[in-house]
């Protein structure tokens, strides 16, 4: 046994995911065990394409990858491909990796891992919930053996990005969400709203992809598309979620606000579905289970970003 900290990432890739990622394969505190893929941003055959390929550009062959879920659990939802591109990755037509994923399904691996690793792994979702509630529904006990699950999703005043209401992740698989959050007595969630509170500015993003990689060449390009979409329609800043997440993930001693409430996912409603409801003043009486990030030392945001970037 190593001294790393062994990090399974669940993610659904996308430009957004794969920021999230680079930084992971930059950090020397943590041994990736593994990547569960689940559909989101865009359909499954393109976000299992996507992790490999991105394995392949960071030498990072070594990282096994399991194709999960291809679908919510119960209802289909839009994907994200207008902001990502239609392949979730600019649609810029690179060639696909060598390698392919495992052949096992990614909510096997995820429990097989978790035991493993058990009492010191840290699992960090950054798509939709549909993998890890599907490992819950097979092994319940899974959540004694996590040490540390951090989520990206939701928005904690209900100011959404894919409904008025709703956060994508959260909205794409509402019942997944509820499923893993109520089994879980305890998780850290990075969300939108803290997302819109740690905006990058374009001009600085630029000069880190002008570092001399092949992650920031690759990375340039596949980001082209949703870096012009977010200047057109959110102006000075561009919003990396799931860079936030994993930040916390690697380095949560740079949270500088936390906010420990009840939080609990919408699962009907017209206008309502998939919204994560904060009860900030305690009014229901339900456990504090949710972490949730209000703040984040910027600087060193921004220096992970550009040191995963940079790296060789």
């Amino acid at each position: 046994m190593t001294d790393r900290i062994p990090l399974l990432i669940d993610t659904d890739p996308g430009v957004d995911d794969a920021l999230a990622l680079l930084m992971a394969f930059n950090d020397a505190r943590h041994d990736i065990v593994g990547l569960t893929i689940a559909a989101g941003n865009v359909g499954l055959q393109h976000t299992v394409r996507n992790a490999l390929k991105l394995c392949e550009v960071a030498g990072r062959d070594d990282v096994p990858v399991f194709a999960g879920a291809p679908a919510p659990l119960l209802h289909p939802s839009p994907d994200a491909g207008y902001v990502h591109g239609q392949d979730g990755f600019g649609d810029v037509g690179f060639p696909p990796a060598a390698r392919q994923a495992d052949a096992e399904h990614a909510a096997l691996a995820l429990l097989r891992l978790s035991h493993a690793h058990a009492g010191r792994l840290v699992l960090v979702a950054l798509g939709p919930l549909t993998n890890v509630a599907l490992a819950l529904k097979l092994d319940p006990t899974l959540p004694q053996r996590i040490a540390r699950l951090v989520v990206m999703g939701g928005a904690v005043t209900c100011h959404g990005n894919i409904t008025p209401a709703a956060e994508f992740n959260f909205y794409f698989d509402p019942e997944a969400a509820h499923l893993v959050l109520e089994a879980f007595d305890r998780y850290d969630l990075a969300d939108w709203e803290a997302t819109i509170a740690h905006g990058l500015h374009h001009e600085r993003v630029a000069g880190w992809l002008r570092a001399d990689s092949d992650r920031a060449r690759f990375y340039d390009r596949i980001s082209e598309k949703t870096r012009s979409w977010s200047a057109d329609r959110r102006g000075d800043h561009w919003f990396a979620a799931d860079a936030l997440a994993m930040a916390f993930a690697l380095a949560p001693e740079g949270a500088l606000e936390l906010a420990e409430r009840p939080l609990a996912i919408e699962l009907q409603g017209a206008h309502a579905r998939g919204a994560s409801v904060v009860d900030w003043r305690r009014e229901g009486g339900r456990p504090d289970r949710a972490n949730i990030l209000l703040r984040y030392d910027q600087a060193r945001f921004e220096a992970l970003i550009e040191a995963a970037l940079a790296a060789g």
